[in-house]
């Protein structure tokens, strides 16, 4: 998983929220590389085998700073007697959400639950804090921009109105009631918009995943938009590198800002078909589909905002990334 990074270790604890999530897993042992002490929150949904899950927690369960709540984000009082039990908790990571665009089409529900009250219970959690969580960092999307023409990358001044995918709207309802909950009660928040994150422990429903599994066992792959898309495809050490940063430069109070973390660099799907290739030794037998209901034909992050105020940059290459993907997917199947 991820290395340690960041600033020195601060006193408190850290709660984040889908700790046993691909991003929150790596997130979390990176604070506890560092001597934080973190309480994690997630409750384990099927949406994806929970195997892995499991597997990711078990390497964090091993470590005595860290401790485990099977908790779901709709459970409001749930959410807050935790935050409310653990005064120590002086920050903040939500990242726990129903994640896939394609999958909102099918459980409308399970999205405005998780993302919508889920998100609107941890506002709840650190505003009854009463000023005792001095920051509140979430995980918004690129799906935010929703649809577009331009091959302008997207900066956090574009307008985000049209999102393209229920998924979409959810996490943007998300920023919408954060900012509201700073203007009404001044928590300190910052919100980061997540670009198409891969890597080692990933997420089975993701493409590269996907093709993996699917090129192992000599399946075809399905390339949607028959295989005409652009990703800013962005390895999970690099955000959470960047989630670290942006947590110890906490904003004022009363301030809501939002950040691009992606890689800056959009690659074409069949590149990432064709480095795979490589990587694996095998040829992608390829099935050309139309384009899926809420998806979008590409994304391409300006990240400057995030290198002016923090200092952070991208540091890993698509072919690099996958390369540790695969190595990880070999030691993990066998």
């Amino acid at each position: 998983m991820s290395p340690a990074t960041g600033a020195a270790a601060e006193m408190g604890r850290i709660l984040v929220t889908g700790a046993a999530g691909f991003i929150g897993a790596h997130l979390c042992q990176a604070l506890l590389a560092r001597g934080e002490d973190v309480v994690g929150l997630d409750n384990l949904n099927p949406y994806y085998d929970p195997k892995l899950k499991e597997a990711r927690l078990a390497a964090l369960t091993s470590k005595g700073s860290f401790e485990f709540h099977k908790l779901d984000l709709s459970d409001t009082d749930g959410v807050m007697a935790l935050v409310a039990a653990r005064p120590e908790i002086d920050r903040v990571v939500h990242l726990g959400a129903q994640a896939g665009v394609r999958w909102s089409l099918e459980a409308p529900f399970a999205y405005t639950a998780a993302n919508v009250t889920g998100h609107l219970a941890i506002l709840e959690a650190v505003r009854r804090s009463e000023g005792r969580i001095r920051h509140l960092l979430y995980a918004s999307t690129s799906s935010v921009y929703g649809s577009r023409e331009s091959t302008e990358p997207f900066r956090e001044t574009d307008r985000a109105e049209r999102p393209a995918s229920l998924y979409a709207a959810t996490k943007l309802a998300g920023e919408m009631m954060s900012k509201s909950y700073t203007d009404l009660y001044g928590i300190p928040q910052t919100g980061l918009r997540f670009f198409t994150v891969y890597g080692p422990w990933g997420r089975p429903d993701m493409a590269y995943w996907l093709f993996t599994d699917a090129m192992l066992a000599r399946r075809p792959i399905r390339l949607f938009n028959e295989g005409r898309m652009m990703r800013d495809f962005t390895f999970v050490d690099d955000i959470v590198a960047g989630i670290m940063a942006a947590l110890d430069h906490a904003p004022p109070p009363r301030t809501h800002r939002t950040y691009n973390i992606g890689n800056s660099r959009p690659e074409p799907l069949l590149g990432l078909v064709e480095t795979l290739e490589e990587l694996l030794g095998v040829k992608a037998e390829r099935v050309l589909m139309p384009m899926q209901p809420g998806d979008v034909p590409g994304t391409f992050a300006d990240v400057s905002a995030m290198e002016r105020d923090f200092g952070w940059r991208p540091t890993t290459d698509l072919r690099t990334g996958l390369g540790h993907f695969v190595r990880w997917w070999r030691a993990y199947f066998g």
